[in-house]
């Protein structure tokens, strides 16, 4: 007998192992629902999609494909019978209103809302380095400005803030429910033991007893100061028609920023300024504080989103140093021709093998006009021969008319 109807709404927040997440549900879809846990998706960006037709949001055009999709995968989960899982982290910009609709396309199922959160100190420069792999090419420096300015005005600093501000999103989506029922999980710190975080996702998302395969070639990577700012120095010169999305998405972001630049060792990572980082401290004390009355269920624990005590000093990615930003283009620049090769390769193996394919068929058709000629020239002394081609101008004028 199946359980009640539960639905788990997992709504960010970026860099808190969210892809990985979504990436192993979807890739165990099949395994999950013959345990009674539904993860709607067809496609590994359909709950993405979903996502953008809920708040009715511009992307890139994506939003035409994305007509329709949520209504399409509340369908799927008000029909299951069992426990859904929903996740993708821009549904935590979600305004009220929007959420409202929804919890209530859920129908009568018993709604959890799941928030995964990590300390500002190492969210605030994430969500930067975000913006660079997205092809925007704002200064460190006027993004910090954005995002501390209390009117927050203008679409950076409200985005930060729609995905960031962990007590204004438990707020919005748990508001209406009961507090058992919103959870909390927090990202531990540095040095703990790798799948921690994994642990906390299964037991919030009721997978603990779940056996999954968890290897998933997805990644999101960090990049060091001087990679990042390479990157942002790219943008410059790509932006404004000179790339295609697609095409910066394939050589930039994922060639370039996740498979190769994140792979360097040694390089210093992305911090915030003094001045910034002692603001940031005092925020999310005020939201720890905040969050410990409202009493949510917390998968880890509060203090995990207390920064930790500056152990590096700051390293600014507007003023980086120039040898280092240089050995990252060198790197690059071999990893493209690496790239330039290798596909080369590629077409030539395709070239040689649609020549032979070409070859084979030539010949075929050489022996068979061989064949035609031969009935051709001796039918009018040989019924045999006479059939034979009657029959084959039959079948061709035949397969002309199907044609």
């Amino acid at each position: 007998m199946p359980g009640p109807r539960r639905v788990l709404v997992h709504v960010g927040a970026p860099k808190t192992g969210t892809s990985y997440v979504q990436d192993v549900l979807f890739l165990n879809r099949e395994s999950l629902a013959g345990q009674g846990i539904l993860y709607p998706a067809d496609r590994f960006d359909e709950h993405f999609l979903a996502a953008l037709d809920l708040m009715e949001l511009h992307w890139g055009g994506l939003e035409t494909q994305a007509v329709g999709a949520w209504d399409r995968l509340a369908e799927r989960v008000r029909a299951w019978p069992g426990t859904s899982i929903v996740s993708h982290e821009i549904l935590a910009t979600a305004s009220r209103q929007q959420v409202r609709r929804a919890l209530d396309s859920f129908g009568d199922a018993e709604v959890h809302v799941v928030l995964s959160a990590r300390d500002l100190v190492r969210q605030i420069p994430a969500e930067w380095q975000e913006n660079v792999k997205h092809r925007r090419n704002v200064t460190y420096r006027s993004f910090l400005d954005k995002i501390t300015d209390p009117s927050r005005s203008g679409e950076l600093a409200s985005w930060f803030w729609g995905v960031q501000e962990v007590p204004d999103i438990l707020d919005r989506w748990g508001g209406s429910l009961p507090p058992e029922r919103v959870h909390l999980v927090t990202v531990p710190k540095p040095g703990a033991p790798r799948d921690l975080l994994w642990q906390r996702f299964s037991a919030v998302l009721g997978l603990d007893r779940a056996v999954l395969e968890r290897a998933t070639d997805r990644a999101n990577p960090s990049l060091g100061v001087p990679e990042t700012a390479l990157v942002r120095r790219i943008n410059a010169e790509v932006n404004g028609g000179v790339l295609a999305n697609e095409d910066y998405r394939e050589y930039v972001r994922e060639l370039l920023a996740h498979r190769t630049l994140s792979q360097r060792s040694g390089s210093p990572r992305l911090g915030l300024p003094p001045d910034v980082r002692a603001w940031a401290v005092d925020l999310s004390e005020s939201w720890i504080e905040e969050l410990a009355k409202q009493g949510y269920d917390v998968v880890g624990s509060l203090d995990e989103l207390r920064p930790d005590d500056l152990d590096q000093p700051f390293a600014d990615p507007d003023e980086p140093v120039e040898a280092d930003v240089a050995d990252a283009a060198v790197q690059s620049i071999v990893t493209l021709l690496e790239e330039v090769v290798r596909r080369e390769e590629v077409e030539q193996h395709l070239r040689r093998d649609l020549g032979s394919a070409l070859a084979e068929l030539d010949r075929a058709r050489g022996l068979w006009f061989r064949v035609k000629r031969r009935l051709v020239n001796t039918a009018d002394d040989n019924r045999v021969a006479a059939a034979g081609l009657a029959v084959y101008r039959r079948l061709r004028g035949s397969s002309s008319r199907s044609a």
